[in-house]
């Protein structure tokens, strides 16, 4: 149990004799298994001759698991069925702490029946485990709706099994038609029209070979060298060089390429994992604070069997430790005396957190009905919309609530005290019963104790019975139509008023 107050796992003084362990009986051993991989730990009393095989068989009476998986170790040595917890070194009253590893096993699905030549209905995927470390296989229904059936162009079908063979031609997509742009001797190059145009260029140009009876200007001309001669082989082996430089960098880019998108991946599982972790701690750390906050403030039934059933393991354990023990008759008297004192003690406090709990409950019940009565209705028209509609009987039905909150609002003036009763003794005089009578009764009484200067802390019973008929008489529907809708059985009063919401 949580340490808290109203919870009964930290008791304020135990006996002397509580905190000392019993030795158990000759010949047992206190053993005290780690359950790997869930790693919880399970208690329990086995002889020093027991062997693994025994141990195992005990351990599946008590936990519901398979025999076959389990595996013990010892210090991180395995132990064999054969051996026992004497030749492990242990003797009676001796305490044992043993690790049990269960292995757990999937059973893969059984695969469907599968045609051959169709495709299948369903496939059987199996999922990585991610985080957690366990995969599972999944089974995917194929829709094969969509599939395009192919053409029959041939072929023939086994008339035992009734599957049909088709020919290559069937099975196979038909390559689209390429044209070649590269092409020098088509058809539509040798039949195509050619024309001849001629045309005037913005500047002439020309060449002028050099001759006896002609003089040239050679000042700007330019000798140009073609350089030496490659040859083809040559001209080859460049093309590799060059091939293998721009391949070399086209690699080299591509890895770096590569190496930055698996950095970017690890980078985002590293982050993915985090917030997992993080997520994790938080959902547990909302979980731990609302156990506590359900044992420190119980509200719910629930919260109540919680308290009660920690309570009553807690004294099922002292019990057992205490007759355990070996004391004196007096002794164990005296402490079994102090442990009942003790859990009369937590009764007591469970007692009085139930008491706040049905005070802060009904509270909050009548406040969610005084506001579900006072709240418009809600009208759906013709283009679907929703609109909000008063009617008179929620218009009343918020006065009274407003008039409710009134008579409950603490640290009030005498003028606005004084006021507050003043609206609520005619609201209620417009009717005459016994109800009625009593309210302005007691509204009268305590408006004189106002004006005799009372101190409002001797006056808290008659603000709580006037605040308590008060609110009877907002959940009487002949006084506010909309408590009929709350009323199972309407009660008939004693003495029926005298005028109705129509003459009112």
């Amino acid at each position: 149990m949580a340490e808290e107050a109203a919870a009964p796992a930290a008791p304020e003084a135990a006996p002397a004799a509580e905190g000392e362990e019993a030795a158990g009986p000759a010949g047992d051993v206190d053993c005290s298994f780690v359950i790997m991989p869930e790693n919880f730990k399970h208690s329990t009393t086995l002889g020093v001759g027991s062997s693994g095989a025994e141990i195992k068989q005990a351990l599946a009476k008590d936990l519901p698991l398979p025999v076959d998986a389990m595996s013990l170790k010892n210090k991180g040595e395995t132990v064999s069925d054969e051996q026992t917890l004497a030749e492990l070194g242990y003797k009676g009253g001796d305490k044992a702490e043993l690790e049990l590893v269960v292995e757990y096993r999937q059973q893969a699905p059984a695969k469907a029946n599968v045609v051959p030549g169709q495709m299948p209905e369903s496939i059987d995927v199996e999922l990585d485990g991610g985080i957690m470390g366990q995969s599972r296989v999944v089974t995917v229904t194929i829709d094969t709706s969509a599939a395009k059936k192919l053409s029959f162009l041939g072929g023939y079908r086994n008339k035992k099994t009734g599957v049909e063979y088709l020919h290559a031609c069937c099975q196979t997509d038909k390559k689209p038609t390429e044209y070649r742009t590269d092409a020098k001797f088509t058809r539509e190059t040798q039949t195509y029209v050619v024309k001849t145009r001629s045309l005037q260029t913005q500047r002439e140009a020309s060449t002028q070979m050099a001759r006896p009876d002609l003089l040239m200007d050679d000042s700007r001309d330019v000798e140009v060298d073609s350089g030496a001669y490659m040859t083809s082989e040559e001209f080859q082996q460049l093309r590799i060089r060059m091939t293998i430089v721009i391949q070399r960098y086209t690699r080299g880019w591509k890895a770096r390429c590569r190496a930055m998108e698996l950095r970017r991946q690890a980078y985002e599982r590293m982050l993915f994992l985090e917030e997992e972790e993080e997520k994790a701690r938080v959902q547990a750390e909302i979980r731990r604070r609302r156990e506590i906050e359900r044992r420190m403030r119980p509200r719910t039934t629930e919260d109540f069997e919680i308290l009660y059933n920690e309570l009553e393991a807690w004294r099922l354990q002292e019990t057992a430790k205490i007759h355990e023990a070996d004391l004196p008759p007096e002794v164990k008297q005296a402490t079994l005396k102090q442990l009942l004192h003790k859990e009369t003690k937590l009764l007591q406090t469970i007692d009085r957190l139930k008491i706040s709990a049905n005070h802060e409950n009904r509270d909050v019940r009548i406040a969610r009905t005084l506001a579900d009565m006072s709240a418009p209705k809600r009208w759906e028209i013709a283009d679907g919309s929703l609109v909000e509609v008063h009617t008179p009987f929620t218009t009343r039905a918020k006065e009274l609530m407003q008039l409710y909150n009134g008579l409950r609002l603490p640290l009030l003036t005498t003028d606005e005290r004084l006021d507050v009763l003043l609206h609520v003794k005619w609201t209620v005089k417009e009717f005459d019963c016994n109800l009625t009578r009593e309210l302005v009764e007691l509204i009268d009484r305590e408006a004189d104790l106002l004006n005799r200067g009372r101190d409002p802390k001797s006056m808290e019973g008659l603000r709580r019975r006037t605040a308590n008929l008060f609110l009877h008489f907002i959940e009487t529907p002949e006084f506010n139509p909309e408590a009929g809708r709350y009323t199972i059985a309407t009660e008939q009063l004693a003495d029926a008023p005298t005028q109705t919401m129509a003459a009112a």
